[in-house]
Order: C-alpha cells, then sequence, then structure tokens
C-alpha cells in the first residue's frame, strides 16, 4: 500500500523511419482442360520462377514458397470438370530496394506469373521499437513531473509502469511506372518506400512529495 499522493500518467511516443524491409508475391498460374497439362506447367512456371530468383539471390534475403492450390472448374450444373486450375505463391523479402522494382519486372514479364506487391515493414527486432518505448517512459515522467510541479510537490519514486502496447502504421507510397524509356528502352517502376509510423504508450503511477496547496 502507496503512502501518500500518487499521479498517475500516460506516456506516449511516434517515431516515423524508413522501412527496412520489402515484401512482395510472385503467383504462377495454370490453367488447361487436362489435369496433368496443367500440373506439368504449374510445375514449369513455378521453375522458371525459382531461377530468376536464384539469379537474384544477392539481392533477396528470404524467400518461401507456399499456398499451392489445384482445383477443378466444373459446368454450373454438375460436376463435369471443363478445366483445371493451378497456382503457386512464392513470397519474396529484401532489404536492398535499389534492385526491388526491377526484380519485380523481370518477374511479372513471365508467361503466366502475377506479381503483388511491395509490403514495406520493419524488422520485428528493429530498434525503432526500443527507441519508441524509451521516450513513452521518458514522456511520462516528464508528464509526472509537470503535475507535481503544478502542485508545489516532487515526484519521489515509481509505483508501477505497465506497457499499453504500440502500433506500426504504414503511410501512403507512390509507385510510378514508365512502359518504356524515352528511347524506347526497358520498361522502368520507380518505387518510394512507405515510411513507417511506430506509436509505444506506457501507464505509469509515481509517488509524489505532499503538495503545497496554499
Amino acid at each position: 500500500m502507496v503512502d501518500g499522493p500518487v499521479v498517475t500518467v500516460r506516456g506516449e511516443a511516434y517515431r516515423e523511419v524508413e522501412p527496412e524491409v520489402a515484401r512482395f508475391a510472385v503467383t504462377a498460374l495454370a490453367r488447361d482442360r487436362d489435369r496433368e497439362v496443367t500440373l506439368t506447367r504449374l510445375a514449369e512456371r513455378a521453375a522458371a520462377v525459382r531461377v530468376l530468383l536464384d539469379s537474384a539471390e544477392p539481392a533477396i534475403d528470404r524467400r518461401e514458397t507456399g499456398d499451392l492450390r489445384v482445383r477443378p472448374e466444373t459446368r454450373r450444373s454438375g460436376e463435369r470438370v471443363v478445366a483445371w486450375h493451378g497456382s503457386v505463391v512464392t513470397t519474396v523479402t529484401v532489404s536492398d530496394f535499389t534492385a526491388l522494382g526491377e526484380l519485380m519486372l523481370r518477374l511479372a514479364d513471365q508467361d503466366q506469373v502475377e506479381v503483388a506487391g511491395p509490403w514495406w515493414s520493419l524488422r520485428p527486432d528493429s530498434p525503432t521499437y526500443r527507441e519508441a518505448r524509451q521516450a513513452a517512459i521518458t514522456d511520462a515522467l516528464q508528464r509526472a513531473r509537470e503535475y507535481a510541479e503544478a502542485l508545489g510537490a516532487q515526484v519521489t519514486d515509481l509505483i508501477e509502469l505497465a506497457d499499453e502496447g504500440g502500433t506500426a502504421q504504414p503511410m501512403m507510397a507512390r509507385v510510378a511506372f514508365d512502359a518504356g524509356g524515352a528511347a524506347g528502352g526497358p520498361p522502368q517502376l520507380e518505387l518510394d518506400p512507405q515510411p513507417q509510423g511506430v506509436h509505444a504508450a506506457v501507464r505509469a503511477r509515481f509517488s509524489i512529495s505532499r503538495p503545497v496547496l496554499t
């Protein structure tokens, strides 16, 4: 039990920083009336994607293949199969943004391949999160001191400190696509990384000296 006056405050901090990584998805597609033909084409196109990604390995931090789908297309009435659809998705993570646009365009130029993204983010262990939390604590202490000063008192001790969570909020980004250079060169993709907004908040209780109310 705390003996004496207590002040409870909320400390907050916000940081806006450049992203550290970008992710995008590459989907190889295939469709044919024959199931085996669909599977063969899907395997060939997925292999072509792998070869291209292998050639760009120095610029890639991580890649993961998943979400393999093969489904029949049937007529509205009955179960007669009229075609087979196949798809396989590869998620690519990069931190070298200088090669990102070119890599995405090279992948999009492949036969029956979809490219989606990029999605910008910070690394889970980014120091920005720690800096925001520390700044939120500093803000809470400053607020407590201001309240105490208004009462003619001083902060004497910390009673409780609770993390109220935080968020990472991506801002708007711009993507510009040039179908060809002025001299008819290869397509160019200009990417502006999304700034990442990081918010942290804490709740703190401090004991203060006896207020001077007269």
